[in-house]
This record gives C-alpha cells, structure tokens and sequence, in this order.
C-alpha cells in the first residue's frame, strides 16, 4: 500500500488545485485570528471546486509541526473524481437498466471502503457522494475495498439533491433505504433504472432527501436488533436487485 500522498501549504494547495490534480480533502487550522487574504482565496477555490474541507483545532496540526503547512494540509485522492454530468455521459443508456448509489452521510472510510467493494462486485455503474458529508478517498478506503475503488467510476457534487434532480431529469428512479419504510425490500421493481440511496448509521437518511425520493423500503430484520450496519444492509438490497434483473 502506497502511503497517503499530503500537500502543505497555502500556494502549493491552490497550485495543485488549479494544475487539476485530484483532492480527497483538505484540512484548514482554526485560528481566532484574521483569515490571511491568501488563506481566504483558497477556501473560496475549495467552495468553487467542490473539494471537501474542514478546520480542525491545532492539536490535530501537531503531527505537521516540522512541514510548513501556513494551516493547510491537502490529501491527494488516489481516485479521479468525476462530475455528475461526466458520470452519467460515460454509463447512461437508455437500451439496459443502470444502477446509481448516492451516500448521504456515510463518513467511515471502512464502511466506505466496504460498500466500494459490493458495487464492484454487484456490477453498479457509478458511486455519487458529496463534498463535504461523505468519507474521503484515502489509503484506508483503498485498503478495504480491495482495490475496488480503481475499478468503479465516482463523481462528487456539491449536494446529494442537485444530483436526485440530475438523475430525475434522465428518468432514472430513485429509491431510499430506510429501516423506518413500510415497504420491504422485495416489495420494489428493480428492472428499471434507479438511484438508491444509503444514509449513516447515527443520522439515516434526512428528512428533505426522503422527500424527494420515489419510494423509501427497508430490510426486513428480526426485531431483536434496530437495523444493520450500512455495508452490510447495502449488500442486501443490491443483490436483490442483481436477483431481480438477472435470475
């Protein structure tokens, strides 16, 4: 396993950025004092570029104490991340039923990692996640999906609604799981093109993105226990999806 590849640095961070190179994340030092202008101009590039960002305390900036980072420190994807009109153009057509899964929340690179490694296996067309709610592409999301995150295309987008709308103008389905549903798994057509939806395990689903959704169905589960972990409940649903289509 390759070691994670970090840029430090304001000017290296934007020079990266605007030579196109692909960034999971990029880690911003809190401070209470005044935003230098430089400091500035990269947090509106990350915002115009839709790259994921977050300020963390100055404790978690120790480990960098020796690079002179100016409190930023950029993580290189070992991914190139599409956007959602470059993911549909390359996969969508209208002669079979595609398959598109958008993670809303799901922030554990092992989770991450592991549902990767289902859709590869599920056969899925495209991964769609957002900027700034969603796992980052790392060494460890790497590690879990056993290389599948190579094999798969993925887009990010400023937010999981502007790509419901996008698949909704294509006519494609989208259908969110919830264990909170009435409707089950196997309950649901799958033969058409859809877009399903998983949520994180603390949070779920929100409320406005099940508002947009065609259908919410659950996993039906032993009352024993109040739901799944969110690899596992995903590889439930696909692969009836794989049933439906293929079996």
């Amino acid at each position: 396993m390759e070691k994670q590849v970090e840029i430090y640095g304001i000017r290296s961070i934007i020079e990266a950025i605007e030579s196109s190179k692909e960034i999971s994340k990029v880690y911003l030092l809190k401070s209470d004092s005044p935003q230098s202008s430089l400091f500035r101009s990269l947090i509106i590039l990350l915002e115009r570029k839709n790259i994921k960002s977050s300020f963390v305390p100055k404790e978690k900036f120790k480990k960098y104490s020796d690079k002179n980072h100016q409190g930023a420190v950029a993580v290189l994807s070992p991914v190139s991340l599409l956007s959602i009109e470059d993911l549909i153009s390359s996969t969508f057509d209208e002669k079979s039923p595609k398959t598109y899964l958008l993670l809303d929340g799901v922030t554990d690179t092992r989770n991450f990692g592991a549902i990767i490694r289902t859709s590869v296996a599920a056969d899925i067309d495209g991964i769609i996640i957002s900027q700034n709610n969603s796992a980052p592409i790392n060494a460890d999301v790497v590690k879990t999906s056993s290389g599948g995150v190579f094999k798969i295309p993925i887009a990010r987008v400023s937010n999981i609604k502007d790509a419901i709308l996008y698949l909704n103008s294509i006519n494609v389905e989208i259908i969110s799981l919830s264990e909170k549903a009435e409707k089950t798994i196997y309950e649901v057509d799958f033969k058409k093109s859809v877009g399903l939806i998983l949520g994180s395990e603390d949070r779920g689903i929100s409320k406005s993105i099940l508002g947009l959704s065609s259908d919410v169905i659950k996993i039906p589960i032993s009352s024993k226990i109040d739901s799944l972990n969110v690899s596992v409940a995903f590889s439930a649903v696909i692969f009836e999806l794989v049933r439906q289509r293929s079996f």
